[in-house]
């Protein structure tokens, strides 16, 4: 599942946002995304199961909610903590 928006998307990095639809942290970076009306894919370990083993292999724990950056060289970087996510998501797209 992709979360669009027309008016703002995420060109310098590939942004993915594993998450649980049942998380309450996972609803707070979510509601961030939408206020500031972000394109990124949001990747839901609990209805697509390969999802939560990319988050154990990649990011070293199954915790979410979890945010991918992918920079343009190919460097991935996994950001947990939903406070931390939102902060980072704000200061970077935030006007």
């Amino acid at each position: 599942m992709t979360l669009k928006s027309p008016d703002r998307s995420t060109p310098d990095e590939k942004l993915a946002l594993y998450h649980s639809e049942t998380c309450w942290f996972c609803a707070r970076v979510r509601q961030t995304v939408h206020h500031l009306k972000l394109t990124l894919e949001m990747r839901d370990i609990d209805h697509e199961v390969s999802r939560r083993q990319e988050l154990l292999v990649g990011g070293g724990k199954g915790q979410v909610p979890c945010l991918r950056i992918e920079a343009p060289d190919g460097a991935v970087n996994w950001m947990y903590e939903s406070a931390d996510i939102v902060a980072y998501l704000t200061r970077r797209f935030g006007t």
